[in-house]
């Protein structure tokens, strides 16, 4: 592995971290929270505009180096759910009208398509998912929705009769039988709780588990990518705070506990990078990443929430207090942690790949 940037990929993380910073800043971030879109239009233009929702013709590495950056800004953005997961389903399993028909506009920011996909109580693996889908028409309750109320469509993941196989519907969320109450949640970002009542919708061609498992797969990867990024962010904003502030005539930073501390923080950073980087590049190469994808996210997401926890103990009361930046880390951290797969899940997928090689 060449843990090595080509010029080109350093040229693109400087321009995504000029673009979150003059677009999606922490300012930005603040006025966005629980507001009922969730991110902000001129970044999302400016997302399209450079071609980065577009993620054909990009690499793995390349993808996750946007992550890098988005997560380092929190920067509010439907990409993960949308141009990403959803457009993977729809290349993987969708017919090639509805390919023709949601794709393009999905890598070219006309429409945005998000997945419904968790339900209460119901876990996160396939297990979890009872919504039915009958007479083209879905019935169910799903949560954690991300951008619902933006959404063209819903990519809704029921079972296909009681007890049938899991398929993919594409449900308008403005449409009939359907009920968006937005969420609250700890980093007060934008989730919806969808009720399906007899809600039309419209079957992709292929279905089962494993085509979101695929999904997902890939997903780990870009999610590690960004708490690596967050992390990197939360672990600055602590090195400053530890050189600006004075407590008995030195800093903070003099002080051999906060030192020991930050230097522990930057040596699992720096490992959380690298197994994102790895599993980016094994992607590439072709290579399984049924281990190293949720090993990435388990260990990148773990290490934000733990070097976020450390910053606070850094920065003491105030840390905890709105007028600093680091209770947004903060509170990211745990929600990234426990979104998408969780920290059990991914753990039982680790095992299972260590268990049964």
């Amino acid at each position: 592995m060449d843990l090595d940037f080509t010029p080109e990929q350093e040229l693109l993380g400087e321009s995504v971290r000029g673009l979150c910073a003059r677009h999606a800043g922490l300012d930005v971030v603040r006025q966005l929270e629980n507001d009922p879109v969730g991110y902000p239009e001129k970044f999302w233009t400016q997302l399209v505009e450079l071609g980065l929702t577009d993620l054909s013709q990009m690499s793995m590495l390349d993808i996750a180096i946007v992550y890098r950056e988005l997560g380092r800004s929190l920067a509010p953005t439907p990409h993960f759910v949308s141009p990403f997961l959803s457009a993977f389903v729809l290349y993987v399993a969708g017919t090639e009208g509805q390919q023709e028909a949601w794709v393009s506009k999905l890598t070219d920011g006309e429409a945005i398509i998000t997945p419904a996909w968790l339900e209460p109580d119901g876990g996160f693996g396939p297990a979890g998912v009872s919504a039915q889908f009958a007479d083209g028409r879905v019935t169910g309750v799903k949560r954690h929705v991300a951008f619902a109320g933006a959404a063209d469509r819903l990519l809704v993941l029921a079972r296909d009769g009681a007890g049938g196989d899991i398929v993919y519907v594409l449900v308008d969320p403005k449409g009939p039988g359907v009920t968006l109450t937005q969420q609250q949640t700890i980093s007060s970002d934008t989730q919806f709780r969808v009720d399906l009542d007899d809600a039309p919708g419209e079957v992709l061609a292929r279905g089962g588990w494993d085509v979101w498992h695929e999904a997902m797969l890939e997903g780990c990867i870009l999610l590690a990518a960004q708490a690596a990024g967050g992390a990197r962010a939360a672990l600055e904003l602590a090195v400053q705070y530890a050189k600006d502030r004075q407590q008995f005539d030195k800093p903070l930073g003099a002080f051999q506990a906060i030192a020991h501390y930050l230097a522990d923080a930057v040596t699992t950073v720096d490992a959380a990078e690298t197994l994102a980087y790895e599993a980016a590049w094994a992607r590439d190469s072709g290579q399984s990443i049924e281990r190293l994808a949720p090993m990435a996210k388990l260990f990148a997401t773990k290490t934000f929430r733990d070097v976020t926890a450390m910053a606070q103990q850094v920065f003491g009361g105030v840390g905890f207090t709105v007028e600093y930046d680091i209770q947004l880390y903060f509170r990211r951290a745990k929600q990234l942690q426990i979104s998408w797969w969780d920290t059990r899940y991914l753990e039982e997928l680790v095992a299972a790949s260590v268990l049964d090689s």
